[in-house]
């Protein structure tokens, strides 16, 4: 179980222990600060690859999207975000991990271009708000075994390897995050080979989402967010097929859920136009209060001046973005779509899902079934549930 956290601020001591170690080494020139300029983190990231790999399968327009986000990113770094030490450590670990999986992917598909014509399934999209139930969908529909999934360790280490080591790449990253953060698995339940959003290849793009959720960045998010996604979205086909490619199941619908999908619903349908979907459904003051609690955990361990107030300004703006984007791509989409709500699924999920499956023309076997029971069980047993206790205690 995870220790009381007494205020949405609240962090664990060994934040100011890294952040204060960090910033004395900067100071006494022991080590140099991280560079946090596109010249630098390029070549950090770049360091013994072949940077013409940046165009190997991409297109010139896609090139130059990545190059224009990373300065507009690094701009608003800069501007906006107030980093403390361990902050900017971060910042500099993130975006040079994807410049250098850009690259790494890039040398893969100039050698293998055959992975870029994988035939796939088409999708089942989990669309919905933050904080509305998807991973809880997510989850119950990938324990189907007519299903695929993508695990949390190749979204955020999308290179394969062989050996595949990436599952201890990502249990060393979650037992890191643990330590830095012991509500982390409250709020969101991770597992290195577990069925996860693909958050980690939106963030390898540049996309806004995975970064906002981390720092106060609002030029760069208005820069991303005024921008057709559809480069990100290309890259994210690439990767999906890559993926599918490399695990053997291209020929299972992949679940995909990331909640940034609701905001770029149009462009994701545009990439994936015989995908199904299933669009989950909370009340908006709840989807509010629960976002508000997820990112000030996520800020106020890079950053000394978390403003709880503009977090809670900014994701109700936000939300309102999203559904009003949803809600427009929905309206011209022809193809299968079911409702689930967040309520509907705490009451009777055997029966949502029943009605989910039959929406969308899809056989819901006893295997599945029985698959879904497991992945429930675990799920009522999850640190999860801690994180309603806490930030309803926040407002008293």
């Amino acid at each position: 179980m995870p220790p009381p956290r007494p205020h949405p601020l609240a962090r664990a001591p060994l934040v100011d222990r890294l952040d204060g170690f960090l910033a004395t080494c900067w100071e006494r020139g022991w080590t140099q600060p991280v560079p946090l300029n596109p010249e630098g983190l390029l070549e950090r990231g770049g360091k013994g690859l072949d940077r013409a790999d940046e165009a190997s399968g991409r297109s010139d327009e896609d090139v130059a999207d990545f190059r224009l986000r990373l300065e507009q990113l690094c701009q608003s770094i800069a501007d906006d975000a107030a980093l403390n030490s361990l902050g900017e450590t971060f910042a500099y670990g993130l975006i040079t991990r994807a410049i250098q999986q850009r690259l790494a992917l890039g040398a893969i598909w100039r050698e293998r271009p055959e992975f870029l014509a994988t035939q796939i399934a088409d999708p089942v999209i989990v669309v919905g708000q933050m904080r509305s139930g998807t991973t809880r969908i997510h989850r119950l529909l990938a324990a189907d075994p007519a299903h695929s999934a993508t695990r949390f360790c190749d979204s955020w280490h999308p290179v394969p390897e062989t050996p595949d080591f990436r599952p201890l790449r990502g249990g060393f990253k979650l037992f890191m995050a643990r330590r830095l953060d012991p509500w982390i698995d409250a709020l969101h339940p991770f597992g290195a080979t577990r069925a996860d959003e693909e958050l980690g290849w939106l963030a390898s793009a540049l996309d806004h989402s995975a970064y906002e959720a981390q720092w106060r960045i609002p030029s760069y998010v208005a820069f991303s967010e005024a921008r057709d996604p559809a480069p990100i979205y290309r890259e994210f086909d690439r990767l999906l097929r890559t993926d599918a490619a490399q695990r053997g199941n291209a020929g299972l619908p992949r679940i995909l859920k990331v909640p940034q999908f609701t905001e770029d619903l149009a462009a994701l349908l545009k990439q994936f136009p015989g995908a199904r979907l299933v669009v989950s459904r909370r009340s908006s003051e709840e989807t509010l209060r629960s976002s508000v609690s997820l990112v000030a955990n996520q800020m106020v361990i890079q950053s000394d001046t978390v403003d709880l107030d503009w977090i809670e300004q900014e994701w109700t703006r936000k939300i309102a973005l999203r559904q009003t984007r949803m809600e427009d791509a929905l309206a011209g989409f022809s193809g299968k779509i079911a409702f689930l709500d967040f309520e509907g699924l705490n009451e009777d999920w055997r029966g949502e899902i029943a009605r989910t499956y039959a929406a969308l023309d899809l056989d819901l076997t006893p295997q599945a079934l029985k698959a879904m029971e497991a992945a429930q069980r675990k799920a009522e047993h999850s640190t999860h549930l801690e994180h309603a206790k806490a930030y309803l205690n926040f407002k008293q």
